[in-house]
């Protein structure tokens, strides 16, 4: 079976250099319609963007309760209303569930995020902070955006990134961490009135300061594995040149162009529509927005050459891997729940935090 999966992945990429052949366009494999969630490549399994329009906050810091009447609760996601409440029923969000087998990136662009979980950890973040959280053999966690402005609408925009772990770590311990904002390096390149701000969440760039490291057991923290997250806003007519990038085994590279009122131009093909972009990594790409602005997620790695076997929260490599994780979720519930609720939100006026299980507590200002 893994041989034929590879046999069919070699196919797959011949097609998708045909396709860029055909194109003119060497940095450009293949173009696709952007779905909801994306189409992700090994190491990655899970990429989606949410933006949600929030109405002002209650004392509770949800909506007023007159707003959910209407909702399945649980089953609201894309509501017609601009906003979800996901798997909450007060405060929207993602009450506690388990994780087992990989790693949870949370990038919080607008709006805050607050994260309980099993181990003890807590934090608030929001405005760029990611939070970074290796499951390894398991961990229940909580996501709840509380709606902390009682006087003005409450925007929350943020990217939930899953990254797979390789055998060796899929049953690490778990670790949680929290990159903040003011850490990650950020560039704004501008050039005649026309800004290209570039965020680099994880990997290296010649000429660029160092991101916060991720978690130690993460796939990321493995130089050789060549994993890159990085954000991408053109305003009209400006430009940056993705460098090229080579690794050991199959490197994986995705941009996907999520947002924006304009065209996007790479190397001098256009694409007016929101799209996932598989590019050549050993291909230096210029990046351009053209008629309005444009927004990017790039995703890459080295591919983790091993059997992939997913049920809901669980990734493991054998259909053995899932029964035993499901087993041991019944039975030791992956340390228990140390809070009061299954979806645990912080006072209205906390800042933003990260209160870490060994006692460590890092605050910052909102």
């Amino acid at each position: 079976r893994g041989r034929e999966r590879e046999r069919e992945r070699e196919r797959e990429r011949e097609r998708e250099r045909e396709v860029a052949q055909d194109m003119g366009c060497q940095a450009i494999r293949s173009t696709s319609q952007l779905a909801f969630p994306f189409a992700c490549d090994s190491p990655f399994l899970f990429a989606v963007h949410h933006l949600d329009h929030y109405p002002r906050g209650t004392a509770n810091l949800g909506p007023e309760r007159s707003l959910l009447a209407s909702r399945s609760l649980g089953a609201d996601f894309g509501h017609p209303s601009g906003w979800s409440m996901y798997h909450g029923d007060e405060v929207p969000g993602f009450p506690r569930h388990p994780h087992r087998g990989f790693e949870t990136i949370t990038l919080a662009r607008r709006g805050y995020c607050d994260h309980s979980d099993s181990l003890g950890n807590g934090g608030r973040f929001g405005g760029g902070d990611v939070q970074w959280m290796t499951a390894g053999a398991g961990v229940q966690h909580a996501e709840m955006f509380p709606l902390l402005n009682q006087h003005a609408d409450n925007t929350m925009e943020l990217f939930q990134i899953w990254i797979n772990l390789p055998r060796r770590s899929k049953m690490a311990k778990p670790s949680f961490k929290m990159l903040w904002a003011e850490s990650i390096p950020t560039k704004c390149i501008e050039h005649a009135g026309r800004t290209a701000e570039v965020s680099l969440i994880t990997g290296t760039l010649d000429g660029w300061e160092r991101p916060p490291d991720p978690p130690p057991q993460s796939y990321a923290s493995d130089p050789e594995s060549a994993v890159m997250i990085l954000t991408i806003k053109l305003t009209d007519g400006a430009s940056w040149t993705l460098p090229s990038a080579s690794s050991a085994g199959v490197l994986h590279r995705n941009l996907y162009f999520f947002a924006g009122t304009g065209a996007l131009i790479i190397d001098g093909r256009k694409l007016t529509s929101h799209s996932r972009i598989t590019m050549d990594p050993a291909v230096a790409a210029e990046i351009a927005a053209e008629g309005g602005n444009a927004e990017l997620l790039l995703l890459q790695g080295r591919e983790i050459e091993e059997p992939v076997v997913q049920h809901g929260p669980f990734v493991g490599n054998s259909q053995q891997d899932i029964i035993q994780a499901f087993s041991d979720y019944q039975r030791s519930q992956f340390g228990g729940w140390p809070w009061d609720s299954d979806a645990p939100v912080f006072p209205r006026d906390q800042k933003r935090f990260a209160k870490y299980a060994d006692g460590r507590l890092e605050e910052k200002e909102m």
